[in-house]
């Protein structure tokens, strides 16, 4: 399984699922990550949070820990 925290800047990705629960997942699917939509990584902080995506034309900060649980197509 690959998380979104594991790909590389400058890729693209399509997300395949999303793991957690309740409101961290209702949170994740609220800033526009749900399955099927393909996220591009521009940044990563140079402590490694937070990433920096574009998703569905916007770009998006979003924390190590909720990028862990976006399963990312391989």
């Amino acid at each position: 399984m690959k998380t979104l925290r594991e790909v590389k800047i400058g890729e693209t990705t399509k997300v395949v699922k999303l793991h957690g629960e309740g409101a961290v997942k209702r949170r994740i699917m609220d800033m526009g990550i749900t399955k099927g939509v393909d996220v591009y990584v521009r940044k990563v902080a140079p402590l490694g949070d937070p990433i920096e995506v574009t998703v569905r034309g916007y770009e998006l900060s979003i924390r190590k820990a909720d990028a862990e649980m976006i399963e990312v197509a391989e």
